[in-house]
């Protein structure tokens, strides 16, 4: 079965790629997500093995910063169910758990970062979810094609 590949987000200030490469192993759960649609990609799409570009937005110039790759697929997500975490739930119980998450691991940081602008100017990424109108999801799929353009241009040099 064909690897799918990915993009998700996480806002620059709140945990940077860099926050990742200092994880244990370079590995961490991918939580927190509340939308449902995202949700439904890490239940029921994201495969052991499946590509991710990493994506800081919500900063001073979003950009794709790297590579990851699925190695836990989808699993209850324990932050919905501890009222001391932030992302906590009270709706999302042990036994019937509303929201997922899946285990990512850095590949490689890119050189330089890919800035949202280039993104957008880039003819080969017109059709990418990320650059479409209304579309905020924190978890969305990418095209093999959008995927290695990405990573041809984050691994340009300097």
């Amino acid at each position: 079965m064909p690897k799918k590949h990915w993009l998700v987000k996480s806002e620059a200030n709140c945990f940077p790629i860099g926050a990742l490469a200092k994880c244990k192993n370079q590995t961490t759960h991918w939580d927190g997500v509340r939308n449902y649609q995202a949700r439904n990609y890490m239940r029921d799409e994201m495969k052991l093995g499946d590509k991710v570009i990493f994506y800081h937005s919500n900063g001073e110039q979003p950009c794709a910063a790297g590579i990851c790759e699925v190695v836990k697929e989808g699993y209850p997500d324990f932050t919905a169910l501890d009222p001391e975490e932030m992302h906590y739930d009270p709706k999302s119980k042990e036994d019937s758990p509303t929201w997922i998450m899946v285990d990512i691991k850095l590949v490689k940081k890119f050189k330089r970062e890919v800035t949202l602008a280039e993104i957008k100017e880039n003819g080969k990424l017109q059709k990418m979810k990320l650059v479409q109108k209304a579309n905020r999801l924190s978890v969305m799929p990418v095209t093999k094609e959008e995927f290695d353009e990405i990573v041809r241009l984050g691994n340009l040099s300097k």
